[in-house]
């Protein structure tokens, strides 16, 4: 079988392009005031999977963005994940994250949200000094924008309304879709055509993983998993477990179709579409196999 350039990036050479987004970050935060104590938090940035900066290394591969500059969309969009993170712990009580105590738990309420304000502004400072006047900046800022409104309508006008599956897609289009879609955009160079598709690709695999999330939350292992789970139900939101009871629909089914969507909107560009194809086969299905064969094996046994 033949092998593909991107078949042929080494796991040195992931881990080598993860180790230069927790460099950005810490390099942005070690001037602030906190730098010290994030030293010492190691479960609060970049301790995760890091899909988001794994789409951004194999998109760099593609060759139309330079990988430095890849390294820092990443670092950006990590920062901002880690953010909504901080705040997410707080809202749904949760205990664990990463297999370690979330932040609020040792440093309060208050910590937690002033720590996820700096890191949000300064993934700012980070595009700013990077890219101050192609658009990054006033992109990242809209699609953060759209977590926060997602977040805060599935808080505020959704929990305990009819769970509808569009209501979900939605939340979870915004809600994650969105730093996948900057970091996809931040790949596309100066290629307007391709900016639209592998934006609208972002969307489409970070709405597969949301939606996968919300499986884990209701049929993963807490163990397994190193986060707190089942706070969705407990908290009464829109999922995609509630919204497919309620409208009778295969969220596996539905997941598969979202993680597609980018092969027909990448076609036209050959080294992008494998460069993707790499990033769902090495990234992106092992790190939600797990929740959906849960799901499966829940469905073949009722």
């Amino acid at each position: 079988m033949q092998v593909s350039a991107q078949d042929e990036l080494s796991a040195d050479g992931v881990e080598q392009f993860l180790h230069g987004v927790r460099s950005v970050m810490s390099d942005s935060l070690s001037s602030t005031a906190l730098g010290a104590l994030l030293e010492n938090s190691g479960n609060v940035i970049a301790t995760g999977k890091m899909l988001r900066s794994r789409l951004a290394y194999r998109l760099a591969g593609a060759g139309l963005v330079s990988q430095e500059d890849m390294t820092h969309a990443a670092a950006a969009v990590e920062m901002v994940h880690a953010a909504s993170l901080l705040h997410d712990d707080v809202i749904d009580g949760g205990m664990i994250r990463r297999e370690s105590p979330t932040f609020w738990l040792e440093r309060g309420i208050s910590g937690a949200i002033l720590l996820g304000d700096l890191l949000l502004f300064k993934a700012l400072d980070i595009t700013c000094k990077r890219h101050a006047n192609n658009g990054w900046t006033n992109r990242l800022v809209e699609m953060t924008g759209q977590v926060c409104e997602a977040e805060s309508e599935q808080e505020l006008l959704l929990r305990g309304s009819p769970p509808t599956w569009d209501r979900c897609v939605r939340i979870a289009r915004y809600k994650t879709g969105a730093l996948f879609a900057f970091v996809s955009f931040a790949a596309a160079g100066e290629n307007p055509e391709l900016e639209e598709a592998l934006t609208e690709a972002g969307y489409a695999i970070g709405t597969a993983y949301q939606l996968a999330d919300d499986v884990l939350d209701a049929t993963g292992s807490e163990q397994d998993s190193g986060k707190t789970l089942g706070t969705d139900e407990a908290r009464d939101k829109v999922t995609a477990i509630s919204a497919a009871e309620f409208g009778d629909v295969d969220p596996l089914e539905k997941i598969q179709e979202f993680c597609n969507m980018p092969t027909d909107l990448l076609a036209p560009w050959p080294a992008v579409s494998e460069a993707w194809r790499a990033y769902l086969e090495a990234d992106f299905n092992p790190s939600i196999n797990g929740p959906l064969n849960s799901l499966a094996k829940a469905q073949a046994s009722a």
